[in-house]
């Protein structure tokens, strides 16, 4: 996938369809090259599940989650739907047992359909499921939530990986 925040038309479905895109290959740039141990490396002290690994894991799970559950309103069967009190993130903590490439894969498999899901449906299409307020959302808005959750997110790779291994930037 080609990195890039310039959309190739400046329609909004283009321009949001190309920042989460932008986002999502930033995401796999911050891993580019990281070793496997580094890769499970945990290095802030508060905050045990932050890893390379597990941060992709989050991204990966995250859209699922919006895209396949609360949109499609489809059965939550990935590791979100075990959350609990005691393990509310294990998504991340199941991570560091997956090679950090297979997270990729999967993560890029599964940003794949995603992009088809989004380039088939009306922006303003409203999600099958309710927040739990009882209110829903819509297809634009899940888009828009997904790029600043990546972005966030990168934001705690380029951490992460500068303190793992010192490598800064992408």
């Amino acid at each position: 996938m080609t990195r890039t925040d310039t959309p190739t038309a400046w329609d909004e479905r283009t321009q949001l369809a190309t920042f989460l895109d932008y986002a999502r290959a930033t995401a796999r740039a911050k891993c580019e090259g990281v070793s496997p141990e580094g890769a499970r490396q945990a290095p802030l002290p508060g905050s045990p599940l932050m890893t390379l690994c597990g941060l992709i894991s989050h991204l990966r799970w995250v859209e699922h989650y919006w895209f396949h559950v609360m949109f499609l309103g489809e059965e939550d069967d990935g590791p979100i739907a075990a959350a609990t009190e005691e393990d509310p993130d294990p998504e991340m903590r199941i991570a560091v047992e997956v090679p950090l490439p297979q997270l990729l894969d999967e993560y890029e498999e599964q940003s794949a359909r995603y992009r088809l899901l989004v380039a088939e449906h009306d922006l303003d299409t409203r999600a099958k499921r309710p927040f739990r307020d009882g209110r829903y959302t819509d297809l634009r808005w899940i888009v828009l939530h997904l790029i600043e959750e990546t972005a966030r997110h990168n934001g705690h790779l380029d951490i992460v990986r500068e303190l793992v291994d010192g490598e800064k930037g992408a």
